[in-house]
């Protein structure tokens, strides 16, 4: 059963196991049987209309319009960048500076142009192990990151920490295979280390402000834990 963490008469939002798809792709529907729009409507027992979407290895915070007309209203919400999203994410190394901004663009995956990208970071806590992960020094240095897009492009988020070397832990396709590697021997880590833990927006018809807030899955709690990284969240 998905954890609903907001219900009213307009909106419904969830915290998104990590690997569940938001919805039905042609490339996923012979390998995955179950959506999150499927799983919430059979649920709740009506439809769900998904106001935005995050990465199927990505955990968190996921909103639905619960009838066609919330629907626009949301989505001019995230068009105007009128949402605040923010994202946990554990990364390799420490970053140069405690806050800052990644302004790089992105390539579009279909037409190739690039694609302004931008995104806010702010390093929460920092942790040294005593683990070789490279073969190269007898310690090995972590980054809790809060990452704040300010665009939505295509893993933007994992592609701007690829970027600067410091690889989010767990990612198959933008990470380091050596860390990747580590992380599941040692720990048995096989998911990505990166969740949507709050989202800030304006509720479309009492325009009330709301935050929504989905607390830290198990598998990422876990190696916090084991690496022994002291962090509110984590409580």
């Amino acid at each position: 059963m998905l954890e609903i963490i907001h219900e009213d008469e307009h909106l419904i939002a969830i915290n998104k196991p990590a690997g569940l798809l938001v919805h039905r792709t042609s490339i996923a529907a012979e390998e995955q049987s179950e959506f999150a729009v499927q799983k919430l409507r059979d649920q709740i027992g009506s439809k769900v209309y998904p106001a935005h979407r995050i990465d199927r290895p990505t955990s968190g915070v996921l909103l639905f319009a619960k009838n066609p007309e919330s629907l626009p209203l949301l989505k001019v919400q995230f068009a105007e960048r009128l949402v605040s999203k923010k994202y946990l994410a554990l990364v390799r190394g420490y970053l140069s500076e405690k806050e800052g901004r990644i302004n790089y663009p992105l390539e579009n995956e279909r037409s190739k142009k690039l694609q302004e990208a931008i995104t806010d970071y702010k390093v929460l806590e920092k942790i040294e192990i005593p683990f070789d992960t490279t073969g190269r020094y007898p310690t090995s240095r972590y980054s809790l990151v809060e990452m704040s897009p300010l665009t939505g492009r295509t893993h933007q988020i994992r592609r701007h920490l690829a970027h600067l070397r410091h690889y989010i832990i767990g990612d198959k396709k933008h990470g380091n295979n050596k860390q990747n590697h580590f992380f599941f021997t040692q720990f048995g880590l096989e998911n990505l280390l990166l969740h949507a833990y709050q989202l800030e927006l304006q509720h479309p018809w009492t325009k009330q402000e709301m935050s929504l807030k989905a607390s830290i899955p198990d598998h990422f709690r876990t190696i916090l834990t084991k690496i022994e990284m002291n962090s509110d969240l984590i409580q």
